[in-house]
């Protein structure tokens, strides 16, 4: 067992550096503390101890009699390297050399992990254009990811079958739990071990703790008119709401329900739509969900396939009003996928037919009557009949947007263009640069379901494949 002591004299050496200190005036000398780690002494500055926290072994460091060094039972090497790190906020490049998993347990006893994980899975630094996949995470089972949620320091959520493997921040440790589901279609991530699932074959958003093997915490229902069950359609949070689409067992009716993301209890009730003949608008559910902070808004999206092509709408949802401020109706090239980027004031789709990315700047839809597409690629593919976006996937994260055509992932750029150069509406002319990531060649043609983003990593899983694959942009002491 670790020991946690303090002694004025651990060796030769200790001794002699304690007698020096002795004779330095305190009030020049007061922030300075030694420490000896496992026989080797260490000096640093209360300044540099208060980086891990009041919580901190390292707190209570500062705070002892610092004319005395202060002895800790444990290894010297693994303390320099976390010493460093409180130092410069980021570990140094020799921590390449010593494995994480130690280094994960040191923090731990010291309870400084907190920022063990700022260093080496900060969200900030995310690089989309140094992405490199550096690992696969096998799932274990037959069945293959059917949703993907990670959490903003990089912890991940895998539904396969009826079952939820989830991977620590630092891909060290796998769990996995069993639902009542046979398969789930919508996850979200509401921390590190607690997330919200629903399907489109199972009544109501579960809330499960995945820590405690997948227990139910709170199962939440949509009462619809015909009182009949209700299935979940998609999830979607801000900072402190969880947006859910509902519909009926019975296929006649769906809303959009927000709850405190806290207290789980209602908020108030977005696009309720009972069906009544071939009503077809009412009758698309919201299959996305994505809350625009900068607009107070939530992007719900849905489409249907039916005999004349593929049809769909997105709305933008006003929290406060409960109203629609925009929509748009796909008739022609309606969307594959879509999503929405805050940082860029976009939307996003990649088109069914043509396979083609497409914006709508967020800024302009104000205007009336103002809602078209800009095609980002070869436009005259808008009413092909192969349908080439089929399965195409889209997500923006931070400053880009991230599309999957068959094996390959495109990356979506927008180029800062001379601000002198505007449009007849006053706005810069917006100008995206396309980037390829590189295709998979051994997938044997296989296809991107899902892409997650958390930390400084991207995660990706692919059609009839059992595992997720790790893009990451930094390295352990890079």
């Amino acid at each position: 067992m670790a020991t946690f002591t303090t002694t004025t004299v651990m060796s030769s050496q200790s001794n002699n550096l304690s007698l020096h200190k002795l004779k330095i005036n305190p009030k020049t000398q007061s922030n300075i503390v030694t420490i000896n780690v496992g026989g080797r002494i260490f000096q640093t500055t209360d300044q540099t101890l208060a980086q891990a926290g009041p919580e901190s072994l390292f707190s209570q460091l500062s705070e002892l009699n610092q004319l005395v060094p202060h002895f800790i039972d444990r290894d010297p090497d693994l303390f320099s390297i976390l010493l460093s790190l409180l130092r410069t906020g980021n570990l140094p490049s020799k921590a390449k050399s010593y494995d994480l998993q130690d280094l994960i347990e040191e923090s731990k006893f010291y309870k400084i992990e907190s920022l063990l994980v700022n260093s080496l899975s900060n969200p900030s630094q995310f690089d989309p254009f140094n992405l490199q996949k550096t690992v696969i995470l096998p799932l274990n089972s037959r069945d293959t990811a059917s949703a993907i949620t990670a959490t903003p320091h990089g912890s991940l959520h895998v539904s396969h079958g009826s079952k939820i493997t989830s991977f620590d921040w630092s891909l060290q440790k796998k769990s996995t739990a069993l639902t009542q589901f046979t398969a789930i279609d919508s996850m979200l991530a509401i921390s590190p071990n607690l997330v919200a699932v629903g399907a489109t074959d199972f009544s109501g958003l579960q809330i499960l703790d995945l820590e405690k093997k997948g227990l139910v915490l709170e199962t939440l229902n949509w009462e619809n008119v015909t009182k009949s069950g209700s299935t979940v359609q998609a999830i979607g949070s801000s900072n402190d709401l969880l947006f859910t689409s509902f519909e009926s067992s019975r296929r006649n009716s769906n809303s959009i329900l927000v709850y405190d993301l806290k207290t789980l209890s209602p908020v108030t009730e977005m696009g309720h739509y009972e069906i009544f003949g071939a009503d077809l608008d009412s009758a698309i559910p919201a299959t996305k969900l994505k809350w625009v902070e900068s607009y107070n808004v939530v992007m719900a999206s849905g489409s249907h396939s039916g005999p004349s092509g593929v049809l769909g709408n997105v709305k933008f949802w006003d929290i406060r009003s409960g109203c629609v401020v925009w929509e748009f109706k796909e008739k022609v090239d309606c969307f594959s996928d879509v999503t929405v980027s805050d940082n860029l004031s976009s939307i996003f789709k990649v088109g069914v037919n043509s396979g083609e990315v497409f914006y709508a700047d967020l800024r302009k839809l104000g205007s009336e009557g103002n809602y078209s597409w800009v095609c980002l690629g070869d436009e005259r593919k808008v009413r092909n009949v192969r349908k080439e976006g089929v399965g195409c996937k889209i997500e923006a994260h931070g400053n880009q947007v991230f599309c999957s055509r068959g094996g390959d992932i495109e990356l979506w750029s927008e180029v800062v263009m001379d601000s002198s150069k505007k449009r007849e509406e006053g706005l810069p002319e917006r100008v995206f640069r396309k980037n390829l990531m590189g295709r998979v060649k051994d997938m044997a043609g296989s296809r991107v379901t899902n892409l997650a983003f958390g930390g400084d990593r991207m995660f990706v899983a692919w059609k009839d494949q059992q595992s997720v694959e790790v893009w990451q942009s930094s390295v352990m002491g890079s």
